[in-house]
C-alpha cells in the first residue's frame, strides 16, 4: 500500500473495497444509507430527530405566539387575530398531512411547488409529522425501502438469467 495516495500503487485502482454491484439505495435526509442495515447510529439518529424536531416546533411555536402577542399590542381587533390563528392551524395541519404522505408515495413535483407556500406557513406540521414519524422508522424508509427492494430484485432477475451454456441446448425433434 502505498502511503502518499492510499492505494496500492497502481493509480488507476481505487482505494478501498469494491462498492457492491447492482443498485445502490438512496439517501434519506439525516440518515444517508444507514436505514439499509440501521447501522452507524442510525438509532441515534432517529433519537435526535425526533428530539430535534419537538424541540425546533415547540420554539416555532414560541415563536408564533410573540408574534400573536404582537398582534394584540397592535389592537388590530379580535377578527384578523382569530384570522391568523386559524390560518396557521390549517396550514399546520395540511403541512403535517402532506408530509406525512410524502413518507409512503413519492409527491408530485408540480403539486408540490404549488404548495410551497402553504408547507411555509404550516411548518409547525411539517416538524411534528418528522417527530412523530421518527417512533416507527426513519421518515420516508418505507418508501425507499420498498424502491430499493423492488430494484435488488430486478437486477438479480436480469444478471441470473441463464446458468448453461445455451450452444448445449438439446433440441426438440
Amino acid at each position: 500500500m502505498s502511503a502518499e495516495n492510499g492505494t496500492n500503487g497502481n493509480p488507476d485502482t481505487p482505494a478501498g473495497p469494491t462498492p457492491p454491484a447492482g443498485p445502490r439505495p438512496e439517501p434519506l435526509r439525516f440518515f444517508g444509507t444507514t436505514w439499509v442495515n440501521h447501522d452507524h447510529g442510525y438509532a441515534a439518529r432517529r433519537a435526535g430527530l425526533a428530539v430535534g424536531s419537538l424541540v425546533v416546533a415547540a420554539a416555532a411555536c414560541f415563536v408564533l405566539r410573540i408574534a400573536y402577542d404582537g398582534l394584540q399590542i397592535a389592537d388590530i381587533g379580535g377578527f384578523v387575530s382569530l384570522l391568523m390563528v386559524v390560518m396557521f392551524a390549517v396550514c399546520s395541519a395540511l403541512a403535517f398531512r402532506h408530509t406525512w404522505s410524502g413518507f409512503s408515495t413519492r409527491p408530485d413535483p408540480d403539486r408540490q411547488s404549488s404548495l410551497r407556500g402553504l408547507l411555509t406557513i404550516g411548518f409547525v406540521g411539517t416538524l411534528l409529522a418528522y417527530f412523530f414519524r421518527t417512533f416507527t422508522e426513519a421518515p420516508g424508509e418505507q418508501l425507499h425501502r420498498t424502491e430499493y427492494d423492488r430494484a435488488r430484485e430486478e437486477y438479480e432477475k436480469r444478471t441470473t438469467r441463464r446458468t448453461r451454456n445455451p450452444s448445449k441446448k438439446r433440441r426438440r425433434s
